[in-house]
């Protein structure tokens, strides 16, 4: 059930508005989710309401803030580059995990297994030129964006490079065949395989850029390289780039390219499976029998849009993102916390003024580790209750890192539209410890809901909570 007021999402042409009126508010450009976004871009209603006082702040009455809906969607993964191929993918149980018997040089590196996307090929129509700048996983990035532009109907369209789109876009980090060149220059002294390029192709915002130079986008570009979370934050912020009228149309999502140094993160931590000859069995989220993660890529892309503006061009409407949470632990690099994580869950809920109930399905996070799974799943079931389904398609991919948060929002939508949602593969016994909730496990399972939540955590203590809502 809505709480009173909730009803705002029932009507296309209706905007959120909410009051403030403190002189001591430095108003949204300060981070406060409350308006159409600072002082100079102000709807013609906002610029109405804001008044100067005589004091060194500003008073602030009603601001006007735009709904936010997704019309373009895609993705790249170890199972499939569309829908209806991973969908069938995890209808029958294929995973995308496999043995890789090409790390096995790396004597120190315990585990051998991961979700390559062993086919991912150039698309023939992308040039030398664009492609200098681009390491694999800015490919697999722009790769996803340029599907989900199709998708919408902008690909072509001289709106997105007029200033009205924008990107936010993540990875946990650049290309490694350049950070192995530079760390070969500090170490033998030569500066072999370096070019001008090869910073462009490592930094942390290699993605984001890359996706604005190669579609031309000159609005705002929001790099969120934050881990696990770099693929939800990325939708969050650009969901808020549009919800305070900074600008109609964003880009946003997250990649990952495949690398045995990110495997060696997690196995220094005692965080790897090691089913190594029974690929098929592993990951296990919430499973009693779990023996940790496994890594893989891929890249996620949604195209946000300003409601009026996507109606305005007759665009197809895949669903309305009305909430999202982010903060951050604040006390452990590497170990998740249970409160925090409850915290962003609520913070969602708060923005898109829900209450709990109102919920059908959490897609969990679900790492297959046991502190990551025990944490999440008693803070889902801490403000949820224990009838909330919840599932993992990291059973499926491995832990796709700065993509998974785009992959699974683009998952939960298409799960969402179809009333079918996808189960937890490799889950049997179900850990005693984890929190108490309706696990989905065996096959999917059919249900209709009109709100889905996507959860992601992240190294460094950032938590994130997406909420979208059915369209239509």
């Amino acid at each position: 059930m809505r709480r009173a007021g909730a009803d705002r999402y029932g009507h296309a042409g209706r905007e959120r508005a909410r009051g403030r009126t403190d002189e001591n508010d430095p108003g949204p450009t300060h981070g406060h989710a409350r308006g159409s976004g600072g002082c100079g871009e102000l709807s013609d209603v906002g610029r109405s309401e804001l008044h100067h006082s005589s004091g060194s702040g500003r008073q602030w009455g009603t601001v006007l803030m735009k709904r936010v809906v997704v019309t373009g969607m895609s993705g790249i993964t170890s199972v499939g580059s569309d829908w209806p191929t991973i969908d069938a993918s995890f209808s029958a149980n294929r995973s995308g995990i496999r043995r890789m018997d090409e790390w096995n040089r790396f004597a120190e590196l315990n585990t051998r297994l991961a979700g390559p996307i062993d086919d991912f090929a150039v698309p023939g129509h992308w040039t030398r030129k664009q492609l200098r700048s681009m390491g694999r996983v800015s490919r697999l990035a722009v790769a996803a964006a340029e599907q989900a532009l199709i998708d919408a109907g902008l690909l072509n369209d001289p709106i997105i490079r007029d200033g009205r789109m924008g990107t936010a876009c993540g990875s946990s980090t650049g290309s490694t065949d350049e950070i192995k060149a530079f760390g070969n220059m500090l170490i033998n002294s030569v500066a072999v395989g370096l070019n001008a390029n090869s910073y462009v192709r490592m930094m942390p915002h290699t993605t984001a850029a890359n996706i604005s130079i190669f579609f031309g986008l000159t609005g705002r570009l929001i790099p969120t390289s934050s881990a696990c979370t770099s693929g939800s934050q990325g939708i969050g912020y650009a969901y808020e780039a549009i919800k305070f009228g900074r600008l109609p149309l964003m880009l946003a999502g997250g990649a990952e390219e495949l690398c045995p140094t990110e495997a060696m993160v997690f196995d220094a931590l005692y965080a790897t499976s090691l089913k190594n000859d029974a690929p098929h069995t592993t990951p296990r989220p919430y499973d009693s029998g779990r023996d940790g993660l496994v890594i893989g890529e891929g890249g996620g892309m949604l195209v946000l849009e300003e409601l009026e503006h996507a109606q305005a061009r007759g665009a197809h409407i895949y669903a309305e993102i009305v909430g999202f949470g982010s903060n951050a632990d604040g006390a452990h690099s590497t170990r998740p916390e249970q409160a925090t994580m409850r915290r962003a869950m609520e913070l969602a809920l708060e923005d898109a003024d829900l209450s709990p109930d109102a919920i059908g399905y959490v897609n969990g996070h679900g790492t297959a580790t046991e502190q990551g799974d025990i944490a999440e799943t008693l803070a889902t079931s801490s403000l949820f209750g224990p009838r909330m389904p919840l599932s993992s398609q990291k059973s499926f991919l491995g832990h796709t890192l700065g993509a998974c948060g785009a992959l699974e929002s683009w998952f939960s939508i298409e799960m969402l539209n179809s009333d079918r949602y996808i189960h937890t593969l490799n889950l049997v016994d179900i850990d005693s410890q984890c929190g108490e909730l309706d696990y989905i496990v065996g096959e999917p399972r059919h249900m209709s809901n009109e709100y889905v939540m996507n959860n992601n955590f992240a190294f460094g203590g950032v938590n994130t909570s997406v909420i979208f809502r059915r369209w239509g």
